[in-house]
Protein backbone atom coordinates (compact mmCIF):
# COMPACT_ATOMS: atom_id res chain seq x y z
CA UNK A 1 0.00 0.00 0.00
CA UNK A 2 1.15 3.65 -0.65
CA UNK A 3 1.54 5.95 2.08
CA UNK A 4 -1.59 8.14 1.94
CA UNK A 5 -3.80 4.85 1.54
CA UNK A 6 -2.12 4.13 5.09
CA UNK A 7 -2.56 7.66 6.44
CA UNK A 8 -6.48 7.24 5.09
CA UNK A 9 -6.85 3.50 6.49
CA UNK A 10 -5.67 4.69 10.26
CA UNK A 11 -8.03 7.87 9.93
CA UNK A 12 -11.07 6.02 8.81
CA UNK A 13 -10.03 3.42 11.08
CA UNK A 14 -10.22 6.01 14.28
CA UNK A 15 -12.95 7.48 12.67
CA UNK A 16 -15.16 4.26 13.62
CA UNK A 17 -13.47 3.57 16.92
CA UNK A 18 -14.20 7.46 17.75
CA UNK A 19 -18.02 7.44 16.91
CA UNK A 20 -18.59 4.20 19.03
CA UNK A 21 -16.35 5.43 22.01
CA UNK A 22 -18.31 8.89 21.90
CA UNK A 23 -21.64 7.56 22.77
CA UNK A 24 -20.00 5.03 24.60
CA UNK A 25 -18.09 7.34 27.35
CA UNK A 26 -21.30 10.09 27.08
CA UNK A 27 -24.02 7.48 28.41
CA UNK A 28 -21.47 5.51 31.11
CA UNK A 29 -20.77 8.84 32.03
CA UNK A 30 -24.13 9.67 32.82
CA UNK A 31 -24.66 6.67 34.73
CA UNK A 32 -21.32 7.29 36.72
CA UNK A 33 -23.01 10.71 37.62
CA UNK A 34 -26.50 9.88 38.31
CA UNK A 35 -25.18 7.06 40.65
CA UNK A 36 -22.86 10.08 42.20
CA UNK A 37 -25.54 12.07 42.70
CA UNK A 38 -27.88 9.41 43.72
CA UNK A 39 -25.86 8.66 46.76
CA UNK A 40 -24.72 12.40 47.36
CA UNK A 41 -28.48 13.02 48.07
CA UNK A 42 -29.46 10.52 49.78
CA UNK A 43 -26.64 9.63 52.04
CA UNK A 44 -24.71 13.13 51.97
CA UNK A 45 -22.01 10.97 53.35
CA UNK A 46 -18.32 11.22 52.38
CA UNK A 47 -17.77 8.04 53.52
CA UNK A 48 -19.87 6.28 51.07
CA UNK A 49 -18.87 8.46 48.29
CA UNK A 50 -15.54 6.67 49.23
CA UNK A 51 -16.69 3.54 49.66
CA UNK A 52 -18.56 3.52 46.24
CA UNK A 53 -15.23 4.44 44.27
CA UNK A 54 -13.36 2.29 46.33
CA UNK A 55 -15.63 -0.51 45.08
CA UNK A 56 -15.31 0.60 41.41
CA UNK A 57 -11.17 0.37 42.00
CA UNK A 58 -10.62 -3.05 44.21
CA UNK A 59 -10.82 -5.55 41.37
CA UNK A 60 -9.03 -3.40 38.60
CA UNK A 61 -6.16 -2.77 41.09
CA UNK A 62 -5.81 -6.29 41.23
CA UNK A 63 -6.57 -7.97 38.33
CA UNK A 64 -5.03 -4.90 36.37
CA UNK A 65 -1.55 -6.08 37.45
CA UNK A 66 -2.01 -9.18 35.23
CA UNK A 67 -4.78 -8.39 32.64
CA UNK A 68 -1.61 -7.23 30.33
CA UNK A 69 -0.52 -10.35 29.76
CA UNK A 70 -3.92 -11.87 28.43
CA UNK A 71 -4.24 -8.56 26.74
CA UNK A 72 -0.60 -8.81 24.69
CA UNK A 73 -1.63 -12.03 24.24
CA UNK A 74 -5.26 -12.46 22.94
CA UNK A 75 -7.18 -10.57 19.98
CA UNK A 76 -7.10 -6.62 21.34
CA UNK A 77 -10.53 -5.83 19.51
CA UNK A 78 -12.31 -9.39 20.82
CA UNK A 79 -11.21 -8.31 24.46
CA UNK A 80 -12.60 -4.71 23.55
CA UNK A 81 -15.83 -5.86 22.96
CA UNK A 82 -16.21 -8.80 25.71
CA UNK A 83 -15.75 -6.33 28.02
CA UNK A 84 -17.98 -3.53 26.74
CA UNK A 85 -20.87 -6.09 26.31
CA UNK A 86 -19.67 -7.43 30.28
CA UNK A 87 -20.15 -3.82 31.70
CA UNK A 88 -23.71 -3.00 30.15
CA UNK A 89 -25.14 -6.43 31.11
CA UNK A 90 -23.81 -5.97 34.75
CA UNK A 91 -25.30 -2.18 34.24
CA UNK A 92 -28.67 -4.09 32.93
CA UNK A 93 -28.96 -5.60 36.58
CA UNK A 94 -28.19 -2.63 38.60
CA UNK A 95 -31.49 -1.43 36.49
CA UNK A 96 -33.74 -4.36 37.59
CA UNK A 97 -32.74 -3.60 41.09
CA UNK A 98 -34.06 -0.56 41.05
CA UNK A 99 -36.78 -1.34 39.12
CA UNK A 100 -37.55 -4.04 41.68
CA UNK A 101 -36.59 -1.53 44.59
CA UNK A 102 -34.67 -3.77 45.94
CA UNK A 103 -31.64 -1.31 46.39
CA UNK A 104 -29.40 -1.45 48.85
CA UNK A 105 -25.62 0.41 49.33
CA UNK A 106 -24.38 -3.67 49.25
CA UNK A 107 -25.67 -4.34 46.02
CA UNK A 108 -24.61 -0.91 44.44
CA UNK A 109 -21.04 -1.63 46.22
CA UNK A 110 -20.49 -5.22 44.44
CA UNK A 111 -21.90 -4.21 40.94
CA UNK A 112 -19.59 -1.33 40.57
CA UNK A 113 -16.76 -3.78 41.58
CA UNK A 114 -17.82 -6.45 38.94
CA UNK A 115 -18.10 -3.52 36.60
CA UNK A 116 -14.31 -2.31 37.17
CA UNK A 117 -13.17 -6.00 35.99
CA UNK A 118 -14.48 -4.87 32.46
CA UNK A 119 -12.15 -1.40 32.59
CA UNK A 120 -9.39 -3.76 33.66
CA UNK A 121 -9.48 -5.70 30.14
CA UNK A 122 -11.04 -2.19 27.99
CA UNK A 123 -8.43 0.59 28.36
CA UNK A 124 -5.46 -1.28 28.45
CA UNK A 125 -6.00 -2.79 25.58
CA UNK A 126 -7.56 0.48 23.52
CA UNK A 127 -4.57 2.39 24.91
CA UNK A 128 -1.87 -0.40 23.69
CA UNK A 129 -3.13 -0.30 20.26
CA UNK A 130 -2.95 3.23 19.50
CA UNK A 131 0.76 3.00 18.52
CA UNK A 132 -0.26 -0.24 16.01
CA UNK A 133 -3.13 1.86 14.46
CA UNK A 134 -1.64 5.32 14.20
CA UNK A 135 1.96 6.93 12.84
CA UNK A 136 4.10 7.86 15.93
CA UNK A 137 4.14 11.69 15.36
CA UNK A 138 0.33 11.62 15.14
CA UNK A 139 -0.41 9.92 18.39
CA UNK A 140 -0.41 13.46 20.07
CA UNK A 141 -3.16 14.15 18.40
CA UNK A 142 -4.98 11.17 18.74
CA UNK A 143 -4.43 11.37 22.39
CA UNK A 144 -5.88 14.60 22.37
CA UNK A 145 -8.91 13.50 20.58
CA UNK A 146 -9.49 11.20 23.08
CA UNK A 147 -9.22 13.59 25.68
CA UNK A 148 -11.83 15.57 23.57
CA UNK A 149 -14.24 12.78 23.93
CA UNK A 150 -13.61 12.11 27.27
CA UNK A 151 -14.61 15.83 27.88
CA UNK A 152 -17.35 16.68 25.84
CA UNK A 153 -19.19 13.49 28.21
CA UNK A 154 -17.56 15.27 31.55
CA UNK A 155 -19.64 18.60 30.05
CA UNK A 156 -22.67 16.69 28.86
CA UNK A 157 -22.86 13.86 31.20
CA UNK A 158 -23.81 15.96 34.10
CA UNK A 159 -26.08 17.96 32.81
CA UNK A 160 -27.89 15.26 31.45
CA UNK A 161 -27.43 13.26 34.39
CA UNK A 162 -28.72 15.68 36.75
CA UNK A 163 -31.92 16.28 34.42
CA UNK A 164 -32.51 12.73 34.00
CA UNK A 165 -32.83 11.74 37.53
CA UNK A 166 -35.06 14.47 38.08
CA UNK A 167 -37.52 13.35 35.64
CA UNK A 168 -36.52 9.74 35.37
CA UNK A 169 -36.48 6.65 37.35
CA UNK A 170 -33.43 5.17 37.58
CA UNK A 171 -33.96 2.41 36.21
CA UNK A 172 -34.33 4.02 32.56
CA UNK A 173 -31.63 6.35 33.26
CA UNK A 174 -29.02 2.98 34.06
CA UNK A 175 -30.30 1.56 30.55
CA UNK A 176 -28.55 4.15 28.78
CA UNK A 177 -25.33 2.53 29.68
CA UNK A 178 -26.05 -0.36 27.72
CA UNK A 179 -27.51 1.60 24.87
CA UNK A 180 -23.72 3.13 24.88
CA UNK A 181 -22.18 -0.51 24.95
CA UNK A 182 -24.15 -1.89 21.73
CA UNK A 183 -23.07 1.13 19.58
CA UNK A 184 -19.24 0.66 20.79
CA UNK A 185 -19.65 -2.94 19.92
CA UNK A 186 -21.21 -2.19 16.34
CA UNK A 187 -18.71 0.13 15.43
CA UNK A 188 -15.70 -1.94 16.48
CA UNK A 189 -16.91 -4.48 13.92
CA UNK A 190 -15.93 -2.64 11.09
CA UNK A 191 -12.54 -1.87 12.62
CA UNK A 192 -9.45 -4.32 12.15
CA UNK A 193 -7.06 -3.51 15.02
CA UNK A 194 -3.70 -5.47 14.50
CA UNK A 195 -2.34 -7.02 17.34
CA UNK A 196 1.45 -7.00 18.36
CA UNK A 197 4.21 -9.37 16.76
CA UNK A 198 5.08 -11.08 19.80
CA UNK A 199 8.87 -11.49 20.96
CA UNK A 200 10.04 -15.12 21.11
CA UNK A 201 9.53 -17.45 23.35
CA UNK A 202 12.80 -18.01 25.82
CA UNK A 203 12.28 -20.82 27.11
CA UNK A 204 10.55 -24.05 25.14
CA UNK A 205 8.99 -26.18 27.85
CA UNK A 206 6.14 -23.44 28.83
CA UNK A 207 4.39 -24.29 25.34
CA UNK A 208 3.75 -27.86 26.61
CA UNK A 209 -0.22 -27.28 26.88
CA UNK A 210 -0.06 -28.68 31.42
CA UNK A 211 -1.49 -26.43 33.47
CA UNK A 212 1.74 -25.93 35.32
CA UNK A 213 3.54 -24.83 32.29
CA UNK A 214 1.26 -22.35 31.45
CA UNK A 215 1.28 -21.14 34.57
CA UNK A 216 5.00 -20.65 34.48
CA UNK A 217 4.37 -19.26 31.04
CA UNK A 218 1.76 -16.90 32.15
CA UNK A 219 4.40 -15.04 34.99
CA UNK A 220 7.33 -15.54 32.36
CA UNK A 221 5.07 -12.96 30.55
CA UNK A 222 4.48 -10.98 33.71
CA UNK A 223 7.72 -10.46 34.67
CA UNK A 224 8.75 -9.30 31.76
CA UNK A 225 6.14 -6.26 31.48
CA UNK A 226 8.12 -5.55 35.04
CA UNK A 227 12.01 -5.58 33.07
CA UNK A 228 10.57 -3.67 30.96
CA UNK A 229 9.75 -1.08 33.03
CA UNK A 230 12.91 -1.40 35.42
CA UNK A 231 15.08 -1.62 32.80
CA UNK A 232 13.91 2.17 32.11
CA UNK A 233 14.83 3.98 34.68
CA UNK A 234 12.96 7.53 33.42
CA UNK A 235 9.72 5.26 32.97
CA UNK A 236 10.35 3.72 36.26
CA UNK A 237 10.69 7.17 37.90
CA UNK A 238 7.65 8.78 35.81
CA UNK A 239 5.72 5.52 37.66
CA UNK A 240 6.94 6.20 41.06
CA UNK A 241 5.90 10.05 40.78
CA UNK A 242 2.22 8.96 39.48
CA UNK A 243 1.75 6.58 42.33
CA UNK A 244 2.37 9.49 44.78
CA UNK A 245 0.28 12.14 42.65
CA UNK A 246 -2.36 9.21 42.97
CA UNK A 247 -2.34 9.82 46.34
CA UNK A 248 -2.85 13.37 46.60
CA UNK A 249 -5.43 13.47 44.45
CA UNK A 250 -8.42 10.89 44.37
CA UNK A 251 -8.97 12.28 47.86
CA UNK A 252 -9.73 15.40 46.38
CA UNK A 253 -11.14 14.47 43.50
CA UNK A 254 -13.63 11.99 45.89
CA UNK A 255 -14.62 15.39 47.77
CA UNK A 256 -15.01 17.36 44.75
CA UNK A 257 -19.43 16.97 44.92
CA UNK A 258 -19.53 17.40 48.69
CA UNK A 259 -17.36 21.06 48.46
CA UNK A 260 -19.32 22.15 46.13
CA UNK A 261 -22.69 21.06 48.82
CA UNK A 262 -21.37 21.84 52.01
CA UNK A 263 -18.53 24.53 51.40
CA UNK A 264 -20.31 26.67 48.77
CA UNK A 265 -23.91 25.43 49.82
CA UNK A 266 -24.78 24.08 46.49
CA UNK A 267 -26.88 21.66 44.63
CA UNK A 268 -27.71 19.38 42.19
CA UNK A 269 -27.26 21.66 39.37
CA UNK A 270 -24.12 23.74 41.13
CA UNK A 271 -22.43 19.81 41.15
CA UNK A 272 -23.52 19.50 37.41
CA UNK A 273 -21.89 22.68 36.59
CA UNK A 274 -18.66 22.13 38.53
CA UNK A 275 -18.27 19.04 36.18
CA UNK A 276 -19.35 20.86 33.34
CA UNK A 277 -16.65 23.17 33.93
CA UNK A 278 -13.41 20.58 34.56
CA UNK A 279 -14.71 19.30 31.24
CA UNK A 280 -14.44 22.31 29.03
CA UNK A 281 -10.82 22.48 30.98
CA UNK A 282 -10.66 18.89 29.04
CA UNK A 283 -11.93 20.01 26.53
CA UNK A 284 -9.45 22.71 25.92
CA UNK A 285 -6.89 20.95 26.98
CA UNK A 286 -7.36 18.38 23.97
CA UNK A 287 -8.11 20.73 21.41
CA UNK A 288 -4.33 21.84 22.31
CA UNK A 289 -3.17 19.10 21.97
CA UNK A 290 -4.79 18.24 18.47
CA UNK A 291 -2.71 21.62 17.03
CA UNK A 292 0.05 20.50 14.65
CA UNK A 293 1.70 23.49 16.52
CA UNK A 294 1.53 21.66 19.51
CA UNK A 295 4.78 20.07 19.63
CA UNK A 296 6.42 20.05 23.70
CA UNK A 297 8.84 18.04 25.19
CA UNK A 298 5.92 15.22 26.82
CA UNK A 299 8.51 15.07 30.11
CA UNK A 300 7.97 18.92 30.78
CA UNK A 301 4.56 18.97 30.14
CA UNK A 302 3.75 16.02 32.55
CA UNK A 303 6.11 17.50 35.61
CA UNK A 304 4.25 21.38 34.82
CA UNK A 305 1.03 19.49 35.00
CA UNK A 306 1.17 18.51 38.39
CA UNK A 307 2.25 22.02 39.30
CA UNK A 308 -0.29 23.52 37.82
CA UNK A 309 -3.49 20.74 38.98
CA UNK A 310 -1.96 21.16 42.51
CA UNK A 311 -2.09 25.23 42.32
CA UNK A 312 -6.03 24.61 41.28
CA UNK A 313 -6.53 22.47 44.06
CA UNK A 314 -4.50 25.11 46.50
CA UNK A 315 -6.45 27.78 45.45
CA UNK A 316 -9.49 26.23 45.84
CA UNK A 317 -8.98 25.02 49.30
CA UNK A 318 -8.33 29.06 50.52
CA UNK A 319 -11.79 30.26 48.75
CA UNK A 320 -14.47 31.28 50.72
CA UNK A 321 -17.88 30.11 50.73
CA UNK A 322 -19.02 32.88 48.52
CA UNK A 323 -16.39 31.85 46.02
CA UNK A 324 -18.13 29.59 43.72
CA UNK A 325 -17.54 31.07 40.25
CA UNK A 326 -13.93 31.25 41.58
CA UNK A 327 -13.96 27.51 42.00
CA UNK A 328 -15.15 27.12 38.57
CA UNK A 329 -12.46 28.76 37.19
CA UNK A 330 -9.79 26.85 39.00
CA UNK A 331 -11.71 23.42 38.09
CA UNK A 332 -11.65 24.60 34.30
CA UNK A 333 -7.48 25.01 34.65
CA UNK A 334 -7.45 22.21 36.49
CA UNK A 335 -9.15 20.57 33.55
CA UNK A 336 -6.41 21.39 30.77
CA UNK A 337 -3.50 20.62 32.73
CA UNK A 338 -5.87 17.15 33.66
CA UNK A 339 -6.33 16.54 29.76
CA UNK A 340 -2.87 17.46 29.15
CA UNK A 341 -0.78 15.59 31.69
CA UNK A 342 -2.70 12.40 30.78
CA UNK A 343 -2.60 12.62 27.12
CA UNK A 344 1.35 13.45 27.08
CA UNK A 345 2.02 10.33 29.70
CA UNK A 346 0.13 7.99 27.54
CA UNK A 347 1.94 9.15 24.11
CA UNK A 348 5.45 8.72 26.33
CA UNK A 349 4.67 5.44 27.03
CA UNK A 350 3.39 4.42 23.40
CA UNK A 351 6.75 5.95 21.93
CA UNK A 352 8.83 4.49 24.59
CA UNK A 353 7.92 1.25 25.13
CA UNK A 354 7.72 -2.09 22.39
CA UNK A 355 4.19 -2.82 21.15
CA UNK A 356 4.39 -5.94 22.53
CA UNK A 357 4.23 -5.56 25.58
CA UNK A 358 2.67 -2.29 26.27
CA UNK A 359 -0.46 -3.94 27.47
CA UNK A 360 1.56 -5.07 30.78
CA UNK A 361 2.68 -1.83 30.89
CA UNK A 362 -0.43 0.05 30.54
CA UNK A 363 -1.71 -2.49 32.97
CA UNK A 364 0.51 -2.62 35.85
CA UNK A 365 0.31 1.79 35.86
CA UNK A 366 -3.03 1.29 36.36
CA UNK A 367 -3.00 -1.26 38.83
CA UNK A 368 0.07 0.91 40.46
CA UNK A 369 -1.86 4.06 40.75
CA UNK A 370 -4.72 2.47 42.49
CA UNK A 371 -2.97 0.96 45.56
CA UNK A 372 -2.33 4.54 47.19
CA UNK A 373 -5.67 5.85 45.79
CA UNK A 374 -7.21 2.75 47.85
CA UNK A 375 -5.64 3.83 51.04
CA UNK A 376 -6.73 7.39 50.39
CA UNK A 377 -10.11 6.21 49.67
CA UNK A 378 -10.43 4.63 53.10
CA UNK A 379 -9.03 7.94 55.00
CA UNK A 380 -11.23 9.97 52.94
CA UNK A 381 -14.17 10.34 55.31
CA UNK A 382 -11.69 10.40 58.47
CA UNK A 383 -9.52 13.15 56.73
CA UNK A 384 -13.40 15.15 55.56
CA UNK A 385 -14.23 14.59 59.04
CA UNK A 386 -11.34 15.60 60.85
CA UNK A 387 -9.38 18.69 59.00
CA UNK A 388 -12.14 19.25 56.80
CA UNK A 389 -13.08 19.47 52.95
CA UNK A 390 -11.03 22.56 52.26
CA UNK A 391 -7.78 21.73 54.06
CA UNK A 392 -8.36 18.44 52.05
CA UNK A 393 -7.96 20.46 48.89
CA UNK A 394 -4.70 22.49 50.24
CA UNK A 395 -2.65 19.31 51.70
CA UNK A 396 -3.70 17.58 48.19
CA UNK A 397 -3.05 20.42 45.73
CA UNK A 398 0.08 21.55 47.75
CA UNK A 399 1.34 17.69 47.45
CA UNK A 400 1.45 17.81 43.82
CA UNK A 401 3.16 20.88 43.14
CA UNK A 402 5.64 19.77 45.43
CA UNK A 403 5.99 16.15 43.19
CA UNK A 404 5.78 18.76 39.97
CA UNK A 405 8.87 20.77 41.62
CA UNK A 406 10.75 17.48 42.76
CA UNK A 407 10.50 15.66 38.98
CA UNK A 408 12.07 18.26 37.20
CA UNK A 409 15.35 17.45 39.66
CA UNK A 410 15.32 13.98 38.73
CA UNK A 411 17.59 13.53 35.16
CA UNK A 412 16.79 9.85 34.70
CA UNK A 413 13.00 11.01 33.80
CA UNK A 414 14.12 13.25 30.86
CA UNK A 415 16.03 10.05 29.61
CA UNK A 416 12.66 7.85 28.99
CA UNK A 417 12.59 9.30 25.44
CA UNK A 418 12.82 6.07 22.82
CA UNK A 419 12.82 2.58 23.15
CA UNK A 420 16.05 1.48 23.61
CA UNK A 421 17.95 -1.81 22.81
CA UNK A 422 19.93 -3.35 26.35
Amino acid sequence: MTTESNKNNWQRTFAFIWVGQLFSTITSSVVSFAIIFWLSVRTGSAEVLAYSTLASMMPHLVLGLFTGVLIDRWNRKRIMIIADMYVAALTAVMAVLFYTGNVHLGFIYTLLALRSIGSAFHSPAMEASVPLLAPEDRLMRVAGVNNMIFSVSTIAAPAIAALFISIFDMTWVLMLDVIGALIACTSLLFVTIPNPVKAPEGETDVNQGSLKAEFRKFFMEFRQGIHEIKKRRGIMWMFIFTVFASLAMVPVSTLFPLMTLDHFAGDTYKMSFIEITWGVGMLLGGVLMTLPTFKFDNVKLINSSYIVLGASFLFSGFLPPEGFYLFSGFSLIGGIAGAIFWGAFTVLLQTSIDPGVLGRVFSIHGSLIMIPAMFSLVATGYIADTIGITNTFILGGASLILIGIISFYVAQIFLSRRITSD
